[in-house]
């Protein structure tokens, strides 16, 4: 118990009482120690009050021990008069000098005690306060990783939805190629081909340039149903990813040079539509950076179904991704636009992309889990993630 701070009245009520509780004990003992060592009980009454009153009541108490003391039990009692003057007064001053050095004793110990709670005070305050900053920062931080949360989910789903619009404007594009551009190059053939059933009225050179246009004319009609067929093969909606990857195959290895090996697992079924789509565009993206960029003169694709899983694996010979290169990859926000529109696609299915590179060559490989439908028939079993 400290009275330190709490105003001066109290310390020096409780300064009187132990004084008087101090004499009242020394009456006490009276009878046994009679007027002999009248100090025992005001030594302690003074070392209790400087402990835990201060300087000022100790002394307060000091003064009244010596009073009570001199009146009570020093020959003749209740009476100021001396029997032995020189020997009770030295006792008496004896008292008060010892008694003002354990005051200051005390006072020491009070004033030692009094700073080490004012810094626990302060420490203990200071921890407060860095404990509200701390809270303070962690809810910042909270609410800033929700709204970066909320902005990357937001980003995702824009990304699908941008990639789903791509689709659709592809699949457009086919089909206005096919059934417009498609449709006027065969009329054309046909007018073509009646004018040359005349080409006997014609000049050399005329129905020479009808047999130039001829050509031109089914070249350009096989180039506008490759870029048909490339934005969005028909047979992929019609049957299926297989027959849609060996078309795709084939012409690739024709225009590029490069040899491929499609490896598909005879498992291998009618998939979900938007995952057929997914594979066959990471097939697409695969494939060309293999012809831009790695070098390789062949590669392997294999197409397997186990249990509930597609897995999809693009390996090259090639020379392989720089570290650097390779780190961005692994970041979705630093990979570059296919990779990034690679797993935008598969995540929407629940799927994962993994990428392995070094000098011997790249291999890319996507896992996407499917389940069976109640009427047989493959269903997606992701949502967007």
């Amino acid at each position: 118990m400290s009275f330190s701070g709490k105003g001066d009245v109290p310390r020096y009520v409780v300064a009187i009482l132990i004084a008087i509780v101090g004499l009242f004990f020394r009456q006490l003992l009276f009878p046994l120690l009679g007027v002999g060592n009248p100090f025992h009980t005001a030594w302690a009454a003074v070392i209790f009050a400087a402990w835990y009153c201060g300087m000022g009541p100790a002394i307060v108490t000091a003064i009244i021990e010596v009073i009570g003391v001199w009146y009570w039990f020093i020959p003749p009692v209740h009476s100021f008069t001396l029997s032995d003057p020189k020997s009770q007064i030295s006792g008496m001053v004896g008292f008060l000098l010892f008694s003002s050095f354990i005051i200051a004793l005390g006072e020491a110990n009070r004033r030692s005690l009094f700073r080490s709670q004012s810094a626990e005070q302060r420490l203990q305050k200071a921890h407060d306060e860095l404990e509200k900053m701390v809270k303070d920062r962690t809810a910042d931080l909270t609410t800033a990783n929700e709204n970066l949360k909320t902005a990357t989910e937001n980003y995702r789903e824009l990304s699908v939805q941008v990639l789903r619009l791509q689709d659709e404007e592809r699949r457009r594009i086919a089909r206005e190629l096919h059934d417009g551009v498609g449709q006027i190059l065969a009329a054309l053939g046909m007018n073509i081909a009646q004018v040359r059933h005349e080409s006997d009225k014609l000049s050399n050179e005329a129905a020479r340039a009808i047999s130039e246009n001829a050509f031109m004319v089914d070249e350009l009609s096989r180039e506008i149903r490759t870029m048909s067929h490339l934005l969005h093969p028909p047979m992929l909606d019609e049957i299926g990813l297989s027959s849609a990857l060996r078309w795709y195959v084939d012409g690739f290895s024709e225009r590029s040079k490069v040899k491929v090996n499609l490896d598909l697992s005879e498992e291998l079924g009618r998939l979900p539509n938007e995952m057929e789509l997914t594979i066959f565009r990471m097939i697409q993206e695969c494939l060309t950076n293999v012809h831009r960029h790695s070098g390789s003169t062949s590669a392997t694709i294999r197409l397997s179904q186990e249990n509930d899983q597609v897995t999809v694996e693009v390996q090259d010979q090639g020379k392989g991704i720089p570290p650097d290169k390779q780190a961005d990859l692994i970041s979705s926000d630093r990979a570059g636009v296919g990779f990034r529109g690679m797993r935008e696609r598969l995540r929407k299915l629940n799927g994962t992309l993994e990428v392995q590179s070094d000098a011997k060559g790249t291999t890319v490989i996507a896992r996407v889990p499917f389940t069976i439908a109640s009427d047989g028939t493959a269903a997606k079993s992701g949502s967007i993630n």
